[in-house]
C-alpha cells in the first residue's frame, strides 16, 4: 500500500472517530456551560429580590417574638408583685424575697464580656396612707428606720418629680401601677464617653387589710433587664451582640405608650430627667438644631413627622396594636422598620396601646449592598465554572484528538499485518507479459 493510500485510510479513521465522539461531547459541554450561565445571570436578577422578602418576613416575626417576650417579662413582674403584697410585713422577709428575684445580663469588666447575674429590683418598700415609708430594702440592706422618707411629697423621691404613691392609692384591690421609665438623662456627650443610661421602672399595688386600705407597696424594677431585650440585636445577623452600633443604622429598640423611645442603642434618644427632676423635651420640628447642638435629643416617634411622615405612621399604627413594616428616611439613612406591639396591659397600658411596640431597623443601603455582593458572587461563581468547563472541552479535545490520531495508526497496522504481500504489492500488466 503506497504512503498517499495509508494516509487517506488514517484520516477516514480519524474524522469517523471526530464525527462519533468528540463533536457530540463538546455540543454537550457547550450546552452545560451555556446552562450554567443562564442559571446565574437568573440567580443574580432575583437575589435581591428573594433576599429581601425573606429578610422582610424574618425580621418581622423576630419583632413579634421580641414584643412577646417583652410582655411575659413584664407579667412575670405583675406576678412577683402580687405574691409580694402577702408576704409578712418584715424588713427581713422582702429582703429575702428579693434575693430570689434575678436574672443574667452582659457586662462589659476589663475590657471582657461577662455573664453576670443582676437583681431585678433595686428596691422594694412598703408605704402607709399618709405616704411615709414603713419598711425599705434598698440595694440588699433594709434601710434604717431613720432614713426613711414620705413619698406622698414627690420632692421627697429618688428623681424629685415621682408620683407613684398617688398613682397607686388610687387603685383597686389587685390592680398594679406600673410608672413610666424613670433615671436621669444622658446626653451625646456624655454617651461618646462611655456612660449609658440608668433607669427604674416603679411597680406598684395598694395593700389592704381588715379595715380597707393599708398602703402601698411599691417594687423597683432595673430598666436595664427591658434595654437588654433590644440593645444586643442587630437585625442583619442571628447572633447577638453586646450593644448594637447606633451608626450601621442596623438596631432594635422598644417604645412606649406615649411614643418616647425608652430603649435605643444610641442613649441619648432615650427619654429622661434632668437634674431638677423634668423630663427633656423631645425633639420638634422647632427645637431641632438646638437639640442637635446640645446633644439632648430625645426621641418621641408620634412627633417626628417633620422628618418623614412614614415614621409618624409607624407610631400611630403600632399605637393602635397593629403590625407592619415601613420605609422611613431617618439621619441620613433610608431604613426598613418591622414593628410589633408589646402586648401587656393594666392601669395606664389600656388596649390597644398596650405597654408600648419594639422597632426593628434594618439600613435599606446595607441590605442592598448584602444584596448586590450575593448576586457578584454568583455571578462570579457561574463564570468561573464555565470557564472551567471551556478548559475542560479544549483539553478533552486535544487528547481525543491525540488518542484518535493513536488508535487510527494501530488499525491501520493491524490492517497492514493482516494483508499478504501479493495484495499489498499486485503484479502489472507488463509483468505478467514478461512471464
Amino acid at each position: 500500500m503506497t504512503a498517499s493510500k495509508r494516509e487517506k485510510q488514517l484520516f477516514t479513521v480519524g474524522r469517523i472517530f471526530f464525527l462519533l465522539i468528540v463533536i457530540p461531547l463538546a455540543l454537550v459541554s457547550v450546552l452545560l456551560a451555556t446552562s450554567i450561565l443562564k442559571v446565574g445571570d437568573v440567580a443574580e436578577q432575583s437575589a435581591v429580590v428573594v433576599m429581601d422578602q425573606k429578610y422582610q418576613g424574618s425580621i418581622k416575626v423576630r419583632a413579634i417574638a421580641l414584643a412577646d417576650e417583652v410582655a411575659s417579662f413584664l407579667t412575670e413582674r405583675q406576678d412577683d408583685l402580687m405574691v409580694a403584697t402577702i408576704l409578712p410585713t418584715d424588713g427581713s422577709v422582702y429582703k429575702n424575697f428579693l434575693e430570689k428575684k434575678s436574672r443574667s445580663i452582659w457586662e462589659k469588666r476589663d475590657g471582657k464580656l461577662t455573664r453576670v447575674l443582676l437583681p431585678l429590683y433595686q428596691e422594694m418598700a412598703l408605704i402607709n396612707p399618709a405616704g411615709q415609708e414603713v419598711i425599705r430594702v434598698a440595694n440588699g440592706k433594709v434601710v434604717p428606720a431613720k432614713e426613711l422618707r414620705n413619698v406622698a411629697d414627690i420632692r421627697n423621691t429618688e428623681y424629685l418629680s415621682e408620683d407613684y404613691f398617688a398613682k397607686s392609692k388610687k387603685l383597686n384591690r389587685g390592680e398594679i401601677y406600673i410608672s413610666p421609665l424613670t433615671g436621669w438623662y444622658v446626653d451625646r456627650t456624655s454617651f461618646e464617653k462611655g456612660k449609658r443610661f440608668a433607669g427604674i421602672y416603679r411597680i406598684a399595688s395598694p395593700v389592704f387589710d381588715r379595715n380597707g386600705f393599708a398602703g402601698v407597696l411599691v417594687m423597683t424594677l432595673d430598666a436595664r433587664h427591658l434595654m437588654q431585650m433590644t440593645d444586643r440585636i442587630v437585625p442583619t445577623q442571628s447572633d447577638y451582640v453586646f450593644e448594637a452600633d447606633p451608626s450601621t443604622g442596623n438596631y432594635a429598640y422598644m417604645v412606649d405608650n406615649r411614643g418616647f423611645v425608652i430603649s435605643h442603642p444610641a442613649d441619648y434618644h432615650v427619654v429622661g430627667l434632668d437634674k431638677a427632676g423634668k423630663q427633656v423635651l423631645p425633639l420638634t420640628k422647632e427645637n431641632t438644631a438646638i437639640k442637635a447642638k446640645e446633644g439632648t435629643e430625645v426621641l418621641n416617634l408620634r412627633l417626628m413627622g417633620f422628618i418623614d411622615a412614614e415614621l409618624q405612621k409607624v407610631a400611630l399604627e403600632a399605637a393602635a396594636g397593629k403590625t407592619g413594616i415601613r420605609t422611613y428616611s431617618f439621619a441620613g439613612h433610608t431604613k426598613l422598620v418591622a414593628y410589633a406591639p408589646i402586648k401587656f396591659y393594666c392601669v395606664g397600658y389600656s388596649s390597644p396601646e398596650g405597654f408600648g411596640w419594639i422597632g426593628m431597623g434594618v439600613d435599606v443601603d446595607k441590605f442592598n449592598s448584602l444584596g448586590a455582593d450575593a448576586a457578584k458572587q454568583i455571578r462570579e461563581e457561574s463564570r468561573s465554572w464555565a470557564s472551567t468547563i471551556i478548559v475542560i472541552i479544549v483539553i478533552s479535545v486535544l487528547l481525543l484528538f491525540g488518542i484518535a490520531a493513536i488508535l487510527a495508526r494501530g488499525i491501520m497496522r493491524s490492517v497492514n499485518a493482516s494483508v499478504p504481500e501479493e495484495a499489498k504489492n499486485p503484479l502489472s500488466e507488463d509483468d505478467e507479459d514478461e512471464n
